[in-house]
């Protein structure tokens, strides 16, 4: 890629993400030191916009389950000499009215399924339903060898109100793309 194209295609990307109100953007590995370098950014900007703290510690779970997912879970595809565990992307958004934050992470394709069921059992429940399925995931759920059985899409879906996002982009007969997103509300400030 020439320098100059390299330029635009910066430029672009900057102008597309300002368009999107994008704070953060990263792709790569995942890992405690990340995780805790974004939550540090996280509450440095926060703490400039004088956001309530019910927001702050809603915005801070959120980053942590979802980046603890993807360091779990993601799987890697198999690229020749590129192999990354543990890799995805990561976008924190920011409006007038809410935090957007947005995960993604290649994963084997047979997986989608059961993240499918369980997100969509997550999206139908209110928040007593969703307190009862917490319960019952923690007393019979099935356990992956990394943790699991949806715990932490539970607990997100609990404590923003909202429902959970999600899609899956298919790379190839093996593994699948998958974004998840949570919305953040700036204005209601319940617990």
């Amino acid at each position: 890629m020439e320098n100059s194209d390299f330029l635009d295609f910066v430029y672009n990307f900057s102008d597309s993400m300002g368009k999107r109100n994008a704070e953060l953007v990263y792709k790569g590995e995942i890992s405690h030191q990340v995780t805790k370098a974004f939550t540090s950014l996280t509450e440095t900007s926060m703490l400039m916009e004088q956001e309530p703290n019910s927001v702050q510690k809603k915005v801070f779970h959120v980053i942590v389950e979802f980046l603890q997912n993807i360091s779990k879970h993601a799987d890697s595809l198999e690229t020749g000499e590129d192999r990354r565990e543990g890799s995805g992307v990561f976008l924190l958004c920011k409006d007038e009215e809410n935090y957007t934050i947005t995960t993604g992470n290649v994963m084997m394709i047979h997986k989608k399924d059961a993240i499918a069921s369980i997100l969509e059992k997550i999206n139908s429940l209110d928040r007593e339903g969703l307190k009862a399925l917490y319960k019952q995931q923690i007393k019979d759920g099935r356990l992956s060898e990394k943790g699991g059985a949806g715990l932490g899409f539970i607990d997100i879906a609990k404590k923003t109100g909202n429902k959970l996002n999600y899609s899956f982009v298919q790379l190839n007969d093996e593994y699948t793309f998958f974004i998840i997103s949570s919305t953040i509300s700036r204005t209601q400030l319940s617990d």
